[in-house]
């Protein structure tokens, strides 16, 4: 156990949180959401930077790291869905391609290839914490401001579901890259 995987695990622990304040119509509840969503976002970079920093990157980590990003914004994004925040498929788009990336990052390994992170999805994460940052805080504005927060927060959400699409088809073409599409291909070829 490490400081990195601390905050990591911290983060995992503060997603209940969440979505028990999220899902609730106080404005007191939602700034708290917010302010939880937010903390727990900041560990993301708090956790990677001194993993680097101290030289405390470990196989643990590395697991578990992008598990409680994944976990952090489909439970924000499942939450918000269910306050009408977010349209379902918008939320199935995103959490999809979570899972798509992270089995293929699995199947890459498996074949002893290394898909690192991109900066296009370092980008994406940036993008879903500050979409999810804002819907959460968009149902805690005062009426004179919906209508312009609004239009901000909806903006940030399909920037959002952009760049989500956009990496994942990065990190697919990144995978047949790496592996050779050739390659596989080939073995296709002899299966019956």
């Amino acid at each position: 156990m490490n400081v990195p995987i601390a905050l990591t695990l911290i983060r995992i622990v503060l997603v209940p949180l969440v979505i028990v304040f999220l899902i609730s119509s106080d404005r007191v509840h939602v700034l708290i959401a917010a302010g939880i969503f937010l903390a727990a976002s900041l560990t993301d970079w708090l956790d990677g930077l001194i993993a680097r920093r101290t030289n405390q990157v470990t196989r643990l980590g590395t697991l578990l790291d992008p598990m409680a990003d994944k976990l952090l914004v489909a439970a924000a994004l499942l939450s918000l869905v269910q306050v009408d925040m977010v349209p379902a498929w918008m939320a199935l788009a995103i959490i999809g391609r979570e899972i798509a990336v992270t089995g293929l990052r699995g199947v890459a390994l498996s074949m002893g290839v290394l898909v690192p992170a991109s900066k296009l999805g370092k980008l994406k994460t940036v993008t879903q914490y500050v979409a999810v940052t804002l819907l959460i805080l968009e149902r805690g504005v005062p009426m004179d401001f919906v209508l312009p927060f609004h239009l901000v927060t909806d903006g940030c959400l399909w920037l959002a579901l952009g760049v989500t699409v956009l990496s994942g088809l990065d990190y697919f073409y990144s995978f047949f890259v790496r592996t050779g599409a050739d390659a596989l291909v080939k073995d296709r070829e002899r299966w019956p």
